[in-house]
């Protein structure tokens, strides 16, 4: 097959979809002879699809371009290698590391030798001088590991990303018919030509125009912001395109154009979102007009740079606002202290020398200053918390990938931390804590209530039994089918909408078959199709009937029986059916089935007839056209079928789940659409209700009653009242799932304030979903558009997945905790030593490669190991810490300041008075520039790294645990690491001699060093019996309602409230101190790949359209608007300034947009 073959071009498909509505149609009509023309041009068959024939598939995809949008290529090691060498402190050190390096070899005029010199102090002079270019090149060495090692991590970060990002890819399919049978494919694999099947909630993955339609509405905001439902039919607007949401309604269509050369493969282009944009261009993709007149604009090449600066502010989860807050602190005490280091060491060096000594100042005395800025700077690498984002990352990343396997897919990395905090779980509760196998077990046809089994088809009436198969087959979504079982005791396997195969269940139950009834009625030959959505509750299908129509109507029991004025009754008699009656119905037949936790369904019928003689009593008499449109009128006047009661067993494993989320302090409530019997029925049986606790069950209409005002509006103070005793929200619209979850997040009645996770299935679930702090999408039963607005998606539907997602979440919480509490003892204890050691005798007793190497455990070794910790059951036996608790617990405080004072006491205890008790140790303090390593501040160093390794074991543990060796063995990654990083100290110390300013010690000098480090378990077990509850409050921190801060841990700066009228962005500068300190942390380079991902699955380059969501796309939209206007008002300005200060030919680029 090649290009020639088909009837039309890919250039003619692309500027077909550019139209739109009427226009669109008539276009089709003129050129290619309607839709079904269209279709004959592209070699498919309207009901049967293509072939499944994967050549002629593939030559599709050559000729008209594959379903994706090419994702940039990764970036290359040594790129992010560079990226890494960015952060202004390795700057300056390498800077400083190479001067010292060209001052060592530097050698000045020889100094006239006077009687006071000896030959043997000439000697040793020159002898330094030859070993100092040891310290250049040994930092040059150090920060070039690094900068490796943080590439390294970076490469690695990507990699697991783009793995996750095609993870979520493969999640989303679609329906296509191919061979004439419906199946479910990966959107990427979608070709033109296509034929696929359109369903509510579906988020459109391909350009294409409608053959058939069932009442669709598609939501078109994202690429038109017209927030409006647009109702889509053959004969009117026949146009879909990708990105957009089909909200309402079904329909089938035939796929015209696919990704790049989709309308949202185009906006992506434009954006540079797509490789190649403006350089390659692949065979099967045309160029946008603007480039093929070579009429781009600077403004749009420039939009890949960076698409933040108009968003609003940037979401932040509860742990990253805390961290935010608490890296800027620690930055600037770093900074402080650095400054206060070069200084004392400088100013005590003038006075010593030239001020008490008389010394004239010598060109070799550069190498005493750059020796004092190596130090300073190296006590700012090791004050600045930059291992905090990379733990973040590693534990995260790490979490999610194991979260995997627990049917946890998480879209927004940070809701697998805010999860840790969940005090509130609002539930669905079909699917999630029911099984979602559901079968029709009781049954009210013809007065007799079928309560024990299903009743035989011969004992029905001819007439009843005709309308309820009949209702049934063809009143239901023709995709729901269910396959009888291969093997004989295996169960049916359903397929499509559980409720609609529960009932095709009962059809198959009663020995007919509802294939038969379909191929009589096929889906093109249905009149109307008024779809089952939230607020209808219920569905309607309109077939022709002998003169005249006949309405099925299927929903939930109260509303349908609500709109029938007649009763199928004994023997299939027409009975008249009043409200009197329909009270008498929900008592003896709706409160029992519903009472037994069954769902109850109503079926009913209504006939439209022509002529008035063959009308029965319950039909309805028309003239002339009937208005489908006027649903009201439809739906009243009907008669009632069949009452049906279907079984959703609860999920054998749930009670135990919710039993462990109530043990662990958090709240469980469903929120379900069902009667209100039944959702107390099923909640009682999950636990979430228990008699005598005082708990409310609400139904939708007694909720809204009780929580607004005489306005009608919500009212906080009422909702207070009843939110913390509400388990049960049965007969819940979307908006009150929505209002309950809002009213929750904002209350401020609780203590630490609410955490809210929600699940939800449905299109309009999503609002609610958005505003949980954690929305959770059903990986089955949920449609795009929830899956969309969700931060984690359950692939198997499963309430006990929400509840191991609760334990990685606190285990990552507690991760942190781990590693900021041994962080910040290395932080106290290495400063105060470089700090007091120049203050004291003019020199850092620890040397800038050795407080590198540090760094390097502290940061990258030390996250590694404490974020790999697996969870355990005992995470859950704590309550939840909140929204306003402390980031950093006063037990965490006690052992921070305690190792921090034991360590302190020892290093100094040994730089003091070491060279006298420990033998074999001379005094190494006040020791020249470039002298050789001594043994004493070897023994400093080493005995520094030990403890801080025996500590590390003690930062498992952050709740006052006391043994601290428990579940050791079940980590064999921080094993490795710690082993490895004894094993490197042990070569360092023995063979790093100059290299490293170490010594080789004997045995005595490791024994003192090894009791050290025994000494800081010890003194952690003492630390343990001092109960932390006698602290002062003060001594937590990082806590309180979460303040709003100018730099995130991911390095992103709030955008503020836009920009200050009459001044753009640009010109507004930065405050100083954030942009040093931005540098200074590398938080941008650590977290560059979270950032990405964080904002919607890894947005940067999406690989197919699956990612396109109507936010983002209108984030673009915004955007280039916002920058065009922008631009203008620049010329503007620009041009009234130089009329007013008459500055004639200044260069202006008038059309540069800079993105920061």
């Amino acid at each position: 097959m090649t290009a020639s073959e088909f009837g039309c071009t890919l250039s003619e498909l692309r500027a077909l979809m550019d139209l739109r509505g009427g226009e669109a149609l008539a276009h089709v009509n003129k050129k290619f002879g309607g839709i079904e023309g269209l279709c004959a041009k592209l070699k498919t068959d309207p009901i049967n699809g293509l072939s499944n024939e994967k050549s002629s598939l593939e030559e599709r995809r050559r000729i008209f371009g594959k379903n994706e949008i090419p994702s940039a290529p990764s970036k290359s090691f040594l790129r992010l290698a560079w990226e890494a060498l960015q952060d202004i402190t390795l700057i300056i050190l390498l800077v400083s590391a190479l001067v010292s390096l060209g001052l060592s070899f530097y050698k000045p005029p020889e100094d006239l030798v006077t009687g006071e010199h000896s030959a043997n102090e000439s000697e040793a002079g020159v002898g330094e001088r030859e070993a100092g270019w040891i310290e250049g090149a040994a930092i040059l060495l150090a920060v070039i590991v690094v900068v490796l090692v943080t590439a390294l991590n970076d490469w690695s970060k990507e990699k697991q990303f783009r793995g996750l990002q095609a993870k979520i890819e493969t999640e989303h399919k679609f329906s296509v018919i191919r061979n004439g049978e419906a199946l479910d494919t990966v959107v990427t694999e979608l070709v033109v030509g296509d034929i696929a099947r359109v369903k509510y909630g579906d988020l459109l993955p391909a350009d294409g125009l409608l053959i058939q339609s069932n009442d669709l509405k598609v939501d078109e905001s994202s690429l038109t912001g017209e927030s409006d439902l647009i109702r889509k039919c053959p004969e009117s607007d026949p146009v879909l395109l990708s990105g957009t949401h089909a909200m309402e309604g079904s329909g089938k269509m035939v796929i015209t154009a696919v990704g790049m050369n989709s309308q949202t493969g185009i906006i992506m282009t434009l954006l540079g979102a797509a490789k190649g944009t403006s350089s390659k261009k692949s065979a099967n993709t045309v160029a946008p007009e603007e480039e093929v007149n070579g009429t781009t604009s600077e403004m749009e090449r420039k939009q890949s740079v960076d698409s933040t600066e108009y968003d609003s502010k940037l979401s932040k989860s509860v742990l990253q606002a805390k961290l935010s807050a608490l890296a800027i602190q620690i930055g600037y005490m770093g900074f402080i202290v650095a400054g206060a280091t070069v200084v004392i060491l400088i100013v005590r060096h003038c006075i010593t020398h030239y001020g008490i000594n008389h010394e004239a100042f010598k060109s070799s005395d550069i190498a005493y200053f750059v020796n004092f800025i190596i130090v300073g700077v190296t006590v700012l690498v090791i004050a600045v918390p930059e291992g905090l984002p990379l733990a973040i990352t590693l534990s995260l990343t790490y979490s999610v990938k194991k979260m995997m396997k627990d049917n946890n897919l998480v879209r927004h990395l940070d809701a697998c931390e805010t999860m840790g905090n969940a005090t509130a779980i609002c539930s669905d509760k079909t699917g999630t804590l029911t099984t979602n196998r559901m079968t029709a077990v009781q049954s009210f046809i013809n007065g007799i209530f079928h309560k024990e089994y299903v009743p035989k088809f011969e004992q029905l009436n001819e007439k009843t039994r005709q309308l309820l198969i009949e209702g049934i087959s063809i009143n239901s979504g023709y995709n729901s089918h269910v396959m009888q079982p291969e093997k004989l005791g295996e169960q049916k396997t359903q397929l499509g909408n559980k409720t609609e195969c529960a009932l095709l269940g009962f059809v198959l139950d009663l020995g007919q078959s509802y294939e038969s009834v379909r191929k009589e009625h096929p889906e093109e030959s249905l009149v109307k199709v008024y779809t089952f959505n939230s607020v209808r509750k219920s569905m309607m299908t309109v077939v022709r009937i002998t003169n005249g129509y006949r309405v099925y109507a299927k929903g939930a029991s109260e509303i349908i029986l609500a709109r029938c004025s007649y009763l199928l009754g004994q023997d299939g008699k027409v009975e008249a059916f009043d409200t009197e009656q329909q009270q008498q119905m929900t008592r003896n037949v709706i409160e029992p089935m519903a009472s037994d936790g069954l769902r109850t369904i109503g079926l009913a019928y209504k006939d439209y007839k022509s002529k008035a003689e063959e009308a029965a009593e319950n039909d309805t008499v028309y003239e002339g056209e009937i208005d489908w449109e006027n649903e009201e009128a439809v739906r009243m006047g009907m008669t009632a079928i069949a009452i049906i009661g279907i079984q959703d067993p609860v999920r054998p494993e749930v009670p135990a789940a919710i039993e462990r989320c109530q043990k662990a302090g958090i709240t469980v409530r469903m929120v379900t659409g069902d009667n209100i019997n039944t959702a107390r029925s099923i909640a009682t049986s999950c636990g979430i209700l228990k008699p005598g606790g005082g708990f409310l069950a609400l139904e939708g209409r007694e909720f809204n009653e009780r929580i607004r005002d005489s306005n009608g509006k919500v009212n906080q103070a009422k909702l207070d009242a009843v939110w913390p005793r509400l388990r049960v929200l049965a007969r819940a619209q979307p908006t009150d799932k929505y209002i309950l979850v809002k009213g929750i997040i904002n209350s401020k009645s609780t203590k630490n304030r609410e955490v809210v996770a929600v699940t939800g299935d449905g299109t309009n679930d999503a609002p609610a979903l958005k505003k949980a702090d954690v929305g959770f999408a059903m990986g089955i039963a949920g449609t795009d558009v929830a899956k969309e607005a969700s931060d984690i998606i359950l692939t198997d539907d499963n309430f006990t997945s929400i509840v191991k997602a609760v334990m990685w979440g606190r285990n990552v919480y507690d991760s942190i905790s781990k590693f900021l509490q041994f962080q910040l003892t290395v932080n106290v204890v290495a400063v105060t030593v470089a700090f007091i050691g120049a203050c004291a005798i003019n020199d850092s007793p620890l040397k800038a490669v050795q407080m590198l190497w540090v760094n390097l455990i502290m940061d990258t070794l030390a996250s590694l190991a404490l974020a790999t910790e697996l969870p355990t059951e005992n995470l859950l036996k704590r309550k939840p810490y909140g929204r306003t608790k402390s980031l950093i617990s006063r037990t965490m405080v006690k052992n921070i300041i305690g190792h921090a004072i034991f360590q302190l006491a020892v290093l100094f205890i040994i730089l003091f008075w070491g060279d006298k008790f420990i033998p074999g140790v001379e005094n190494g303090r006040w020791a020249p520039l470039n002298s050789p390593p001594s043994k004493h501040f070897t023994i400093i160093f080493n005995a520094f790294v030990l403890m801080t390794l025996m500590n590390e074991i003690n930062s498992r543990k952050v709740h006052g645990e006391r043994n601290v060796f428990k579940d050791l063995f079940t980590n064999p990654l921080f094993c490795v690491i710690w082993v490895l990083t004894l094993i490197s100290q042990v070569l360092i110390v023995q063979f790093g001699g100059a290299w490293v300013s170490t010594a080789p010690l004997n045995e005595i000098h490791w024994a003192v060093c090894v009791a050290c480090a025994f000494g800081t378990l010890l003194w952690g077990q003492v630390l343990a019996t001092i109960p932390s509850k006698v602290l002062p409050k003060f001594f937590s921190f990082g806590g309180g309602e979460v303040q709003p801060t100018s730099v995130l841990v991911t390095g992103e700066y709030d955008s503020g409230d836009g920009l200050v009228k009459g001044m753009s962005k640009e010109d507004q500068k930065r405050p100083g101190q954030m942009l040093w300190l931005l540098g200074l942390t590398r938080l941008q380079t650590q977290m560059r790949v979270i950032r990405a991902f964080q904002t919607n699955a890894c947005t940067t380059h999406p690989s197919s359209l699956t990612t396109s969501t109507a936010e983002r796309l209108r984030a673009s939209y915004r955007r280039l608007q916002l920058a065009r206007e922008r631009e203008e008002q620049r010329r503007i300005h620009s041009a009234r300034f130089d009329e007013e200060i008459r500055i004639d030919n200044v260069p202006k680029d008038a059309t540069a947009v800079k993105f920061l």
